[in-house]
């Protein structure tokens, strides 16, 4: 049995099936924005590995900076102790982060840091005596992870996690924005969001949102306005605002985290992904002193969330160098060169009859189809083409690392024109 049957047989992917799985690829070596695989093939990786390597692959500075530490020590628990490669990144972080946020809490994945929110605006209120105030208000179309608070905020109807309704906590939707990202603001758009606060605020604890963009809820770019306006609704009703930056944050929309489209300061914003260049998982949740302290008001006057492998420092010390990265600004210039060839390359694909809508944003590609596209059919395709990406529903989407190159685009572009011809 070789390395592909094994892993077909015995191994569970994301999203697919244990009976039917769709089609494996072994990677043997991954160098800048390339990915080789074990048949000898290829492929320009499009997805930055879900958002994260940012950086590309095999990046000098953090593999430095992870043999460093890991000569040094790769874990030690952090009750009770604390180490220079977990002050480093949440020095970075807050030296990053929106002006008012200035507490760091490290966490093990983007949805435990999700948990994490969630359960602070919980505490929170509990603490200030308002224990009734335990819902959380979203839109529709969002996702914020697979665990189970977090699933609770996902699309209930549209999402992926409707097998679970039975169990999952109840919380307020709204319609998601209609008001597409660049476009005019409609009054309209806030009305339903509005409504809900007016009428449950007495019990809502917090709004979560992803900000300006919706990721695995649809790929959806809307106005900066109508956070704008989310941020004025929890201020007028006493709510805490949590910004879900996990996919977004540190500068894939063209500003270091998306709330900054808007102006607003979050309460409480979560980061992960790409975090550490795409090297291993760590995310943190961030929030306001007053939430930190009013978490801490009260019985049981400590915050009830501590994770074994919470502040590792083999993470953190990665973490620390590829935002020491992101601090010398050089991603402005490359997403907006992203940005800037994306919609001249993809645009013209409008004109396909298979295509509903192209949008870009930063350096996001989106092309939505008019019907579901097949998933392997697709990516087989797209690799005997040179090019690795991971479709979606009726999505073919791109979000490249950070260094490509304009000829490296090039070729994923291509690669989709050939394809969508096809």
């Amino acid at each position: 049995m070789n390395n592909i049957e094994f892993d077909a047989r015995h191994i569970w992917h994301p999203y697919t099936s244990a009976i039917n799985p769709l089609p494996c690829y072994e990677v043997t070596h991954a160098e800048g924005c390339t990915l080789t695989f074990a048949s000898g093939e290829q492929v320009i990786d499009g997805m930055a590995s879900w958002w994260s390597a940012v950086h590309g692959y095999n990046h000098p500075e953090l593999n430095a900076a992870a043999h460093k530490q890991v000569d040094t020590f790769s874990h030690v628990m952090f009750g009770g102790l604390t180490h220079q490669p977990a002050i480093d990144v949440s020095k970075a972080l807050l030296a990053m982060a929106p002006a008012g946020i200035n507490r760091v809490f490290l966490a093990d994945s983007g949805s435990v840091s999700v948990e994490v929110a969630i359960k602070m605006a919980l505490q929170y209120w509990a603490c200030q005596g308002q224990s009734q105030k335990h819902k959380l208000v979203t839109v529709r179309n969002g996702y914020h992870g697979d665990t189970f608070a977090a699933m609770s905020a996902c699309d209930p109807i549209n999402g992926m996690h409707s097998l679970f309704e039975q169990t999952l906590a109840k919380q307020y939707f709204a319609p998601a924005p209609q008001t597409q990202f660049g476009q005019s603001f409609s009054e309209d758009d806030i009305l339903p969001m509005q409504e809900l606060i007016e009428n449950h605020h007495l019990d809502i604890a917090a709004l979560i949102i992803e900000p300006v963009v919706q990721g695995a809820g649809g790929m959806r770019f809307y106005s900066p306005e109508y956070l704008r306006r989310c941020r004025e609704l929890c201020d007028q009703y006493d709510i805490l605002m949590i910004c879900d930056e996990i996919a977004t944050g540190f500068g894939r929309t063209g500003k270091l985290f998306a709330c900054e489209h808007a102006g607003i300061t979050p309460d409480i914003m979560c980061v992960g992904k790409a975090l550490t260049g795409g090297y291993m998982t760590l995310a943190a949740t961030l929030c306001t002193e007053d939430v930190a302290l009013g978490v801490c008001q009260g019985l049981p006057g400590v915050f009830m969330h501590g994770p074994t492998y919470m502040g590792n420092p083999l993470a953190c010390s990665v973490a620390a160098a590829s935002l020491n990265i992101l601090a010398k600004n050089e991603w402005q210039q490359q997403v907006n060169a992203i940005e800037a060839q994306l919609k001249q390359a993809l645009f013209p694909f409008n004109k396909n009859e298979r295509v509903q809508n192209v949008r870009v944003l930063g350096a996001i590609g989106v092309i939505e189809m008019k019907h579901p596209i097949d998933v392997a059919r697709t990516q087989a395709r797209l690799i005997s083409h040179g090019v690795w990406l991971r479709p979606f529903g009726r999505l073919l989407y791109m979000m490249p690392p950070y260094i490509i190159t304009s000829e490296e685009l090039s070729k994923i572009t291509r690669a989709i024109g050939k394809v969508l011809e096809e």
